[in-house]
Formats: structure tokens, C-alpha cells, sequence
């Protein structure tokens, strides 16, 4: 069966959307990227537009498909993996979207979050969800859209209220994989990871709760059918009359540092990758256990397989590290990020200089939604080559904040860990982050994780894959990274990064 067929993954991150096919041994076989427009209607809020991501979608499909020469029939199943948390509403009836996505860098509900904190909800929020309350998450996001979105225009003598059909179910919500889940099958659909990420799931009860939708005032009617990340039962099939021209099983979703996760193939409690993408994701699975954290970290839902119990994860999300790099190239710092590695490498040191990328606030362990950008130790002799190579280092730096976390959390003194995203390709990045956090760093041969990931969960369903121990054997090394700087020495320079990121916090606060 998998001599000629394959499996199909599409991964609609924050940048772009990739169609990718992979071989039974796990090998990229094709692939295909769009990027879409990033939207800046205020400063802190950020939206897409929902018809490109799907017109992207199909387009990289079928381009993926004729470069390789492969035709539709011969996938087997295909996978979502998506940005989280990025949310939005759509006509039952038309499939037309309400408003943009509000993405998940997006800072609009700010003040909403700080109402909850200051009316003493937190905490009940985040012994239901795992969540650290904020804007990041869908929750408040949704509420806004169901406020804010243009009322519907419908066949009666008035627009409709948006909150009057949503409460009727007219009104669909969901998280990008929904979006896309729906186009493919029809069908209205998350799956458990991308459900834990909306602050409107209950991840011990695995279920959506009636006292969060209430705070919110998000109707339950508007929510999808929570699922498993490899569902067995298929979330449903493409459209034979559709743009693929045939009915393929799509039977596999996952947020996209859950799926980078399981592409990673962390099946067992104590593995640990970070995802060096946008922002950096660095999660550690902990079984069938949801941990709680005392130092900062959100505890999320990892992945579940059909029949089989939920894999709980600690999760130290990172909001803006490869973004930093598109930074430098906006202010045309640099030109390219491939020429990041270079340029740091010409000097010796940042000389001095430290910068903490908060553009859209701080995320695991500070929590500070006012924090701001800060680029700190400038002197006349400053030189770019010393911001690119200070840009690297914040980084490195963020990770080791959060691998200190996870391991005060966790009591696991961390082994060597998996690394994937575009920024490894960055072998100075690797090495640096190597020395920073003290430990090893290992790069996989196929660094696309998160699309490999759903496309195992998919192929897992449809039995294209039999079990773990298949993808397990799948996984081969391309590099690994020992410390190299004294331990003393990065110890120094992390005392001084905590120094400016005191410096940021607060920073856009009245």
C-alpha cells in the first residue's frame, strides 16, 4: 500500500501556509509555500484574512502535487497542523467569515484580560484550562468578534444581530484548523489540542465549559466537535467535486507545537523539543499527568490518539523570536535572514548589547502584556553586526528562561533536546543555544516537524502507519550541538539579559 502512496500535511502557520507529502520513511517528498499579508489595522493588533489562507491553501496543494507528479489519489490521508489560538467567525449558511482572524499575536483584548485578573478569575481560569489568562488566547478574541464583527446581512427586512444567530448556531468559531477542516469536509471540527488553547476548554474534563463560555459570552452553539488529534473515524473527507477531484480522508489535526511534538516523536513523558518558528514553542510531554506550573508555563493537552488517553504536555510559549529576524529585515538591518549567521559570526560579541524582543508583550514565565521591544547597551560604536548577533541571543536566551521553568516544574533535569523550525538551520543559532542552556542540541534530518507531525497523526488513522515504534524509527539526526562556552561565562550574560528584560516590562502600561 505505501509503495506509491503517500500522506498530505497542510501546515498554515503564522507567515504562510506549506502543503507537504511524505513518504512512508517520513521523507519530504513535496512542497509547497504561499505567504499571506499580515494585517496591522492598530498598533497590537494583527489580523489575516481568512479567504486568502484558504485560497493559499488550495493553491499550494495542487502546486506541491504537480511538482512532484504525484495526483490526488495516491494520498492517502491529509493532516492539519495551523497557527493557535488565531480565531475567528463565519456564516453556517454562506461559509463566509464575519471579520479578519484575529491572530494570536493580537493585543486588542488587553484590558479584557486585566478585568478578569482584577476581578480574582484567574485562577479559576487556569485550573480549567492549563492557561495563563491572555489576549494570546481565543477566548477573549472570540468574545470581540461576537461584539464587534459587522451584523449579517440575511434575506429579512434587517441585519441580524451577530450574538442573536450565534446562540441560534448560525454562527460558526473556530481556530484556523477549523477553518480549514471545514473547507476541506464540510464538517465543523477541532481536535483536543487546538481545543485546549482556546480558554474555553476544559482540559481534566476534556470538555467545553459552561461557566468559561458564560465569562466570555461565547454560546456554545458557535463551537465545533472536539476530536481526537489521530481520529480513527475520520474528521471527514475532501470533496470529490472539489478542487483535489477526489475523496481523501482527512483524519489527522493538531495545533502546530503539538504537532511539531509528535513529528518529533516525544511520545513518552520527559521528551522535549522547541520549535524555532515565529515565536519559539518549547514543550515537554509529561503523560497521562496534567502538571501544574508553579514558575510560569501553561499545561496544555499534547495529543491523543483514538482510544487511547490524553498525553499531557508543560508548554513555555515564546512570542516573537523568528519574528525578531523579519524585524531586522523590515528595518532593513539585514537583508535576508540567512545572512543573520554571517554577520553575528564577525564579531566577537554583542559588546555589550542586549535585546529583548518584546513586540507584542512577554510570554512564558513573565506574563507581561505591556512589555515592549528594548534594545539596551548602545554605545557609538554599535555596529549592526552587533544587533544581528544581540537578536540571536535573545533567542537563546528566551529558551533557557523557559528550559529553567520546565525543569523546576517538571523535576527532570533536561537531557539533550530536539530542536525544529527555520532558525535551525542557523548552525551558530544551535551552537549558541547550546551554550546558553548548558546542554545538547539536537537537530532532526527532517526539520519540518510540525508539518510531519500531523501528517503521522492522519496516517496513524488510515493505517499507513501501524504504531509509534514506526515513526519512532523514522526519526534520524542531522547534527547535535554540545556547550562549548564556559559555564560561568553564560551564566554571566543571562544575569545581564533578566537585567533588560526588567527594563522592558511594563513598559506600555497608564
Amino acid at each position: 500500500m505505501t509503495d506509491n502512496t503517500y500522506v498530505g500535511a497542510v501546515d498554515q502557520g503564522t507567515t504562510g501556509t506549506r502543503f507537504m507529502v511524505f513518504d512512508h520513511s517520513g521523507q519530504v517528498v513535496a512542497n509547497a509555500y504561499e505567504k499571506h499579508v499580515q494585517q496591522y489595522p492598530q498598533p497590537g493588533w494583527v489580523e489575516h484574512d481568512p479567504h486568502e489562507i484558504w485560497e493559499n491553501t488550495k493553491a499550494v496543494t495542487e502546486r506541491a502535487l504537480d511538482a512532484a507528479n504525484l495526483s490526488a489519489d495516491q494520498l492517502e490521508a491529509i493532516g492539519v497542523t495551523n497557527q493557535r489560538e488565531t480565531t475567528l467567525l463565519w456564516d453556517a449558511d454562506t461559509g463566509r467569515p464575519l471579520h479578519n482572524a484575529l491572530v494570536w499575536q493580537d493585543r486588542r483584548t488587553t484590558d479584557r484580560v486585566e478585568r478578569l485578573r482584577n476581578e480574582g478569575k484567574a485562577d479559576d481560569v487556569q485550573a480549567k484550562t492549563g492557561l495563563e489568562p491572555d489576549a494570546y488566547f481565543s477566548a477573549t478574541k472570540a468574545e470581540w468578534l461576537l461584539d464587534n464583527a459587522d451584523p449579517i446581512t440575511t434575506r429579512r427586512a434587517r441585519p441580524v444581530d451577530v450574538r442573536e444567530r450565534a446562540s441560534a448556531g448560525e454562527v460558526l468559531f473556530g481556530t484556523i484548523d477549523t477553518w480549514l477542516i471545514y473547507n476541506l469536509t464540510g464538517n465543523h471540527v477541532t481536535d483536543v489540542t487546538n481545543a485546549s488553547r482556546t480558554m474555553l476548554f476544559d482540559i481534566h474534563e476534556m470538555e467545553w465549559d459552561d461557566e468559561l463560555c458564560e465569562e466570555f459570552r461565547v454560546p456554545k452553539e458557535v463551537l465545533p466537535e472536539v476530536r481526537p488529534s489521530s481520529d480513527e473515524n475520520y474528521y471527514g473527507y475532501t470533496d470529490p467535486d472539489g478542487f483535489l477531484g477526489e475523496e481523501i480522508p482527512v483524519a489527522g489535526a493538531l495545533g502546530d507545537q503539538q504537532a511539531a511534538l509528535f513529528g518529533q516523536t516525544c511520545f513518552d513523558a520527559g521528551d522535549a523539543k522547541n520549535t524555532y518558528g515565529t515565536g519559539s514553542f518549547f514543550l515537554m510531554n509529561t503523560g497521562n499527568e496534567a502538571v501544574t506550573s508553579d514558575n510560569g508555563l501553561l499545561t496544555t493537552v499534547g495529543f491523543q490518539r483514538s482510544g487511547e488517553p490524553v498525553q499531557y504536555a508543560l508548554e513555555g510559549s515564546i512570542f516573537i523570536t523568528g519574528a525578531a529576524i523579519e524585524w531586522l529585515e523590515d528595518m532593513t538591518i539585514i537583508d535576508a535572514p540567512a545572512e543573520t549567521e554571517k554577520l553575528a559570526r564577525s564579531v566577537d560579541s554583542t559588546d555589550g548589547v542586549y535585546f529583548v524582543p518584546a513586540f507584542t508583550g512577554l510570554g512564558a514565565p513573565h506574563w507581561d502584556q505591556r512589555a515592549r521591544g528594548t534594545l539596551v547597551g548602545l554605545t557609538r560604536g554599535t555596529r549592526r553586526e552587533h544587533i544581528v548577533r544581540a537578536t540571536l541571543e535573545s533567542i537563546a536566551y528566551q529558551t533557557r528562561d523557559v528550559a529553567e521553568a520546565m525543569e523546576a516544574d517538571s523535576g527532570i533535569d533536561m537531557g539533550a533536546l530536539r530542536v525544529d523550525g527555520g532558525a535551525v538551520k542557523n548552525n551558530f543559532l544551535c551552537q549558541l543555544q547550546s551554550d546558553i542552556i548548558g546542554s545538547g542540541i539536537v537537530r532532526p534530518q527532517v526539520d519540518e516537524t510540525t508539518a510531519l507531525g500531523s501528517a503521522y497523526a492522519a496516517g496513524l488513522a488510515v493505517g499507513y502507519w501501524s504504531d509509534l515504534d514506526e515513526l519512532t524509527a523514522n526519526w534520524q539526526v542531522d547534527r547535535q550541538f554540545e556547550p562549548e562556552m564556559e559555564a560561568e561565562r553564560a551564566d554571566r550574560r543571562y544575569e545581564q539579559w533578566s537585567d533588560a528584560v526588567e527594563r522592558s516590562l511594563d513598559w506600555s502600561g497608564e
